[in-house]
């Protein structure tokens, strides 16, 4: 495709990061749940210690997509990957492969560091998503996610080990 451009994401990207993650919570009706804002992803992902990176695709200079992702290590492989937290395409932009060159840009870097892996979740109810990983090679394991969040998570931490 011509006129497209990936590279790694800037802090003046932040507004365009943020409102892909607006998209993504909408595609899969969880807006409700979205509590982060543009500042957020400028102090988190970026820095010296940044928690996470991305991946920006621009077609003629303009956004068209991201991948949001951060480094993870296997200890039953004995070697690093990545976990994609978000991939998205503007609306404009699908079905000209930019999520696949998103990814493939991904796994290519990954290998240069010597990682053996790339993971990421799907919706249950995003069909979409899954078609398309499937359609470009990825392969679905029965690991079942499980998580404290926010309240959960605080309670868990202040607990007496004693009393729990």
């Amino acid at each position: 495709m011509t006129g497209l451009t990936i590279r790694p994401a800037r802090p003046d990207d932040a507004d365009d990061i943020h409102a892909a993650l607006i998209g993504i919570a909408e595609t899969v009706g969880e807006l409700h749940k979205m509590t982060s804002t543009p500042g957020d992803i400028r102090r988190d992902g970026f820095g010296p210690h940044p928690h996470f990176h991305t991946l920006i695709a621009e077609v003629d200079s303009r956004f068209a997509g991201m991948c949001l992702y951060f480094p993870i290590y296997s200890t039953w492989r004995g070697k690093p990957g990545a976990y994609v937290q978000d991939l998205f395409v503007a609306e404009s932009h699908r079905g000209r492969k930019i999520g696949e060159r998103l990814l493939r840009h991904l796994a290519r870097a990954v290998c240069d560091q010597g990682g053996v892996y790339i993971e990421l979740q799907v919706d249950a109810g995003n069909i979409v998503a899954q078609r398309f990983y499937q359609r470009i090679g990825m392969e679905r394991d029965a690991d079942h996610v499980y998580n404290f969040i926010g309240e959960a998570l605080l309670t868990f931490a202040a607990a007496d080990e004693e009393t729990a």
